[in-house]
């Protein structure tokens, strides 16, 4: 077997301070192995506050990122990267910090011509004290991922949920709140500008929250999606205009919701990071376009390496 890393010392940047720690162990860890499959000498890195000096003292050759959530996906540790000079996969720290933060990256999508849902910020207490839009709506942070601290209102609820004001409360003091789309769960992967499928969703749990994208069998993922060609059509293209829109680079996942009775079609998210679990849907993605595991991982890493040092701030 060729091993087109040999040589190649490759930092894996995993688990981090987010909510989403958990999920990054997991998808650094099977970064990891790809890369060391692939002849590269691996430094998995536990990513804390003192990663500058750990990534000085080790000098690798680029940086795998593969952290999730608040810090290592918003753009922060995408400074520290640039500032030390070392390549890096995914998006820059421009496009990490838009794509993190849902109301400004709606403003641009929409500026862009994509389709996305209405809504706005909101106060969270304010957003506990009585519906600030007629129900059925979704409440979530304003600057999470998978699905962390999301929560649907239903049609005929009394009150809006009392969890955004509970002490245990993280996420901020504003909420994203936006009208409720009925249907079909969709993502789409791009890779290097292309959209390569259309996935469908269908979550075992009530919506496709933390439990139902990282659980054993917690979803059921059909690809490609049961929808017609011209919405398929619509997806990918949908999809490459928010990652062009935003300035994103290597792999990302957009997530769209298609009302099939309205013929509703809306982009939900760009994530900069998605996941590289074994559930995860942009490794399933490349595999149905003929892109294995390694290879993708392998590609993720040639493209960190074309940027070069301080790969620049889209």
């Amino acid at each position: 077997m060729t091993q087109p890393l040999a040589g190649h010392h490759v930092a894996v940047l995993m688990g981090g301070l987010s909510s989403e720690r958990e999920v990054s162990l997991v998808s650094g860890a099977a970064c990891a192995r790809a890369l060391e499959s692939l002849g590269a000498r691996v430094s998995a890195i536990d990513a804390g506050r003192d990663l500058a000096a750990v990534l000085t003292d080790l000098r690798p050759n680029v940086v795998f990122n593969a952290l999730h959530g608040e810090w290592g996906e918003d753009g922060c540790v995408q400074g520290v990267l640039e500032t030390l000079n070392l390549p890096y996969t995914h998006s820059g720290v421009l496009a990490s910090a838009l794509a993190m933060d849902k109301a400004k990256s709606k403003s641009v999508m929409a500026a862009a011509g994509v389709s996305v849902p209405g809504g706005g910020l909101y106060n969270r207490f304010t957003a506990a004290r009585s519906h600030v839009m007629p129900p059925p709506y979704v409440v979530k942070p304003n600057a999470e991922g998978s699905s962390v601290g999301v929560f649907i209102v239903k049609e005929g609820a009394n009150a809006p949920p009392q969890d955004i004001i509970a002490p245990s409360w993280t996420f901020g003091e504003e909420v994203m709140i936006e009208p409720f789309v009925r249907g079909l769960e969709l993502a789409v992967a791009v890779m290097d500008g292309k959209a390569l499928a259309v996935t469908e969703i269908v979550p075992k749990t009530e919506f496709y929250d933390y439990e139902a994208k990282y659980g054993e069998g917690g979803s059921e993922h059909v690809i490609p999606a049961r929808i017609p060609d011209s919405v398929r059509d619509r997806c990918l293209a949908m999809a490459e205009l928010a990652h062009a829109a935003l300035g994103c680079r290597g792999v990302t996942r957009s997530d769209l919701r298609y009302d099939d009775i309205k013929d509703i079609l809306v982009l939900l998210e760009v994530n900069t990071q998605p996941g590289m679990t074994p559930t995860s849907l942009a490794p399933e993605q490349a595999a149905h376009v003929g892109v294995s595991f390694d290879r993708l991982v392998l590609w993720m890493v040639e493209d960190a390496y074309a940027r070069g040092g301080a790969g620049g701030s889209g």
